[in-house]
């Protein structure tokens, strides 16, 4: 692999950072809703499907080990960002400040429904990001090994469907049972679900020229044929690496 003086893969910082932006941006526009044509959706759905093209290019490149930490350290960076937005949603404001047009006390309501969140729908997101993700990494992994390292498109395509369908449905059941009749969130989850899912087949042709580059760059292809699958190991690196490997 090819490493720099720290130790680190060269793109490896560049890739997590936009991993990590895209989730914590969807998360800020999420609560914006959009219309395209028919459907109603998330304005989050410009932004969160690249998540998931981020996670493919992390797993097909550097392994499933490198990926499982950037799929926690996105986590944590995702809590830390709604820590700091709920600390200042508590904080008293200046009593000079507001938002525009608006007087201070509109401005803190106008500020609280733009950042805040329910605990309910975040504990809904935070357990749709780890399953839809950790599914994601772990298909496209074993669909590498099945396939030889070939067929890019069918691996990222196919876990990106398990993937965000896991993702869509226990998010909308998770926020939303209850409160929306169950057929309007049988809609929900399949719209989103297909919608996410097209959003990562367009972008193929830019995830095999990221791959391919990354692939060159960093001199590695990884497969995980003796890899731990487990979510919650930290340390272990995916162990089998294939120099100038196959594409």
């Amino acid at each position: 692999m090819n490493e720099s003086a720290n130790g680190r893969s060269r793109w490896l910082p560049a890739i997590t950072a936009l991993f990590v932006t895209s989730l914590i941006v969807a998360n800020l526009i999420a609560v914006k809703l959009i219309q395209a044509g028919p459907l109603v959706l998330p304005a989050a759905v410009i932004i969160f499907p690249l998540s998931y093209i981020f996670g493919d290019v992390l797993t097909e490149v550097y392994g499933y080990g490198r990926a499982r930490r950037v799929i926690w350290t996105g986590f944590a960076c995702n809590l830390l960002a709604v820590l700091a937005i709920q600390a200042s949603i508590r904080i008293p404001a200046a009593p000079f400040w507001t938002m525009g047009s608006f007087d201070g006390a509109a401005s803190n309501q106008a500020y609280e429904a733009l950042l805040g969140f329910t605990s309910r729908l975040l504990m809904a997101s935070f357990a749709a990001y780890l399953v839809g993700e950790f599914l994601n990494a772990f298909i496209l992994a074993k669909m590498k090994i099945a396939t030889a390292g070939r067929f890019l498109w069918l691996r990222t395509i196919g876990s990106t469907i398990v993937g965000q369908l896991a993702d869509s449905a226990i998010f909308i059941t998770a926020a939303f049972w209850g409160t929306i009749p169950p057929p309007v969130l049988g809609t929900m989850i399949v719209t989103q679900w297909l919608v996410k899912s097209a959003y990562e087949a367009a972008f193929t042709p830019v995830t095999y020229l990221v791959v391919g580059f990354l692939k060159r760059a960093e001199g590695c292809d990884v497969y995980d044929r003796h890899t731990r699958f487990s979510p919650f190991l930290w340390g272990e690196r995916s162990r089998e690496t294939s120099l100038r490997g196959k594409g």
